[in-house]
């Protein structure tokens, strides 16, 4: 067991021990985070209590996570176990769904989490004016294909919206930005689209030269993506749009020892539902909605070049994005904003541009790799024989009797999107 406290003061003396096991948020000067916001958040505006708790809750959950490696193994997906706490403004509508919460977050991140949630003032902050106050909508915009559908879908409409963007990597922010002028110039006569960019990160090391040690596969980044998100909407109780297609949020496994291996948890139909009830029990804002859950991503590329009515500006737009799981192989020789085009996020990418019947101008790391090292290594990273197992087997009724559905969702609309989502991947074959 592993545990994480978070705290707003950094000691004078910061032993290993403590650096280990603390995280500190000050509000002015170093912390434990790569960022200009205080624990109170009072850049974003005057965001509701509850929300600055669970933001918070997002942040050590995602700390956490990055700096516990897991073992390496045939899938490199080892439980973990964690044990948190959490200060919050009141304790006690928190601890009333702990153990909902901590189920929540087994089911995302595949390990096991034990929160304690204490009482804690926080040290003063200036709290911002709302900065969007003519908004009506937040649309999260990772930089990814289906998140630009999301913002091209919100452009499209006539309420005026908020772009939330996370940006982790620096090489992500431009990316960000070149979509949300992409999406404006296709749709120059559409709603009016705010861009607000969030720069946030766990430190290499701690302020006493502490080193962290370092986990990539970070299934916890988009619950954060999501908590900065509702902070936003919970401004002025707005509703907040997860965009992500049907078919990865239901998460079928590729294989036996695969389980729930191809995408983040965080837009999963239960997922998102549950974390809209806890949330809300404990007196946050979450009004949460995929507008894109029972679309494969090759219908949803299909659906953006029918609205644009111009498949090569469609194509355009979708292979500016970057749905790489592995930005982070600049040592073997790759630009950080290329695609490796092995993970599955760039297998399923690749697939909806050849099921939309769309141009991919995206650059493949795979189809010309710099060097024989970085050829080996990415080929061993390839999801590929996984996904030629996964669509010869088929979609089986145990499969999606697995699945944690949402009451309301109906099981044969589950089967009859993982059937259609099998069948693009079969284009890779």
């Amino acid at each position: 067991m592993v545990e994480f406290d978070l705290r707003f003061q950094v000691p004078s003396a910061l032993t290993d021990d403590i650096a280990a096991r603390t995280l500190f948020w000050p509000p002015n000067g170093a912390g434990s985070f790569n960022t200009t916001l205080g624990p109170r958040f009072g850049d974003l505006g005057p965001v509701s209590q509850a929300n600055i708790d669970l933001l918070r809750l997002a942040a050590i959950v995602y700390a956490a996570d990055r700096s516990v490696p897991r073992r390496v193994g045939q899938v490199n997906w080892t439980r973990r176990t964690f044990e948190l706490t959490v200060p919050v403004h009141d304790s006690t509508p928190w601890t009333a769904v702990g153990g909902d919460l901590e189920a929540l977050l087994d089911f995302l991140s595949g390990d096991t989490w034990h929160l304690s949630f204490r009482r804690t003032r926080v040290p003063r902050e200036h709290i911002s004016e709302d900065s969007y106050p003519d908004a009506q909508r937040v649309v999260l915009m990772s930089g990814g294909a289906d998140s630009a559908t999301g913002a091209f879908k919100a452009r499209s409409l006539s309420d005026t919206h908020v772009l939330v963007s996370h940006v982790g990597a620096t090489s992500i922010s431009p990316i960000q930005k070149d979509i949300a002028k992409r999406i404006r110039e296709l749709r120059p006569n559409g709603s009016t689209q705010h861009h607000e960019q969030i720069g946030f990160t766990r430190t290499q090391e701690q302020p006493g030269g502490y080193k962290f040690r370092n986990e990539r596969s970070t299934r916890t980044r988009s619950f954060l993506f999501l908590a900065f998100g509702l902070a936003i909407a919970s401004i002025k109780r707005l509703p907040l749009w997860i965009p992500e297609n049907g078919f990865a949020s239901l998460n079928p496994p590729l294989g036996p020892d695969q389980l729930g291996s191809l995408s983040t948890r965080t837009t999963h139909p239960w997922f998102l539902s549950e974390l809209a009830r806890i949330a809300t029990e404990a007196g946050a804002w979450a009004d949460i909605t995929n507008p894109f859950a029972d679309m494969t991503k090759g219908e949803m590329f299909r659906w953006v070049a029918d609205e644009i009515g111009d498949d090569s500006a469609a194509s355009e737009l979708l292979s500016a994005t970057n749905s790489c799981a592995f930005t982070n192989r600049r040592w073997l020789g790759v630009k950080a904003t290329d695609h490796c085009g092995t993970c599955f996020g760039c297998l399923v990418r690749r697939a909806s541009f050849a099921a939309a019947g769309l141009v991919d101008t995206s650059t493949y790391v795979i189809d010309a790799p710099p060097s024989d090292k970085a050829a080996q290594q990415l080929q061993q990273a390839s999801l590929l024989p996984s996904i030629r197992g996964f669509v010869s087997r088929g979609i089986r009724v145990g499969d999606i009797a697995a699945m944690k559905l949402p009451a309301g969702y109906s099981p044969s609309l589950a089967r009859d999107l993982c059937i259609r989502g099998s069948g693009e991947l079969e284009l890779l074959l």
